[in-house]
């Protein structure tokens, strides 16, 4: 199950500081990672480092459109489609050809499940990214509790 979140466009921080407890939370799953602010700041910001930040971007653009009314979701269908999806986009996520296809169908007679399959391509990844970064929190504990990012 992949929970709906709401963006957020603040500005993030580079040096985010974690607590021990935070850490611990998030390491149950990515689901209780990205259901927290701070959380999908810290993710963010480790994306950005992995050169993988368009994952959390079209993941929460997909979790957006889904809240989307049915006369807008033609328009939606299309930004996400080219700024996401097709081939050469800005942000291109990394799916396989199959996937890619099928979503470029499904988005040009969009519904509200039109970039689930993708997502779903997407939300894996991040779990591995989450994985590692959070290793690396723990990791990096020295003697307090903690964690900077």
């Amino acid at each position: 199950m992949v929970p709906h979140l709401e963006s957020s466009n603040k500005s993030n921080t580079r040096n985010v500081t974690l607590s021990e407890e935070e850490v611990m939370q998030w390491s149950q799953s990515l689901e209780k990672l990205l259901a927290s602010q701070r959380g999908q700041v810290a993710f963010r910001e480790f994306l950005k480092s992995e050169f993988s930040e368009e994952n959390i971007e079209f993941w929460l653009a997909c979790e957006d459109y889904k809240k989307t009314k049915s006369d807008h979701l033609q328009d939606k269908a299309e930004k996400i489609y080219e700024e996401f999806v097709q081939i050469d986009a800005a942000k291109q996520i990394n799916i396989d050809y199959h996937t890619r296809k099928a979503t470029a169908k499904k988005a040009q007679d969009p519904n509200f499940t039109s970039f689930d399959e993708a997502q779903k391509t997407v939300y894996v990844l991040m779990e591995r990214d989450s994985e590692y970064l959070l290793d690396k929190a723990k990791e990096g504990s020295d003697s307090t509790n903690n964690h900077h990012m």
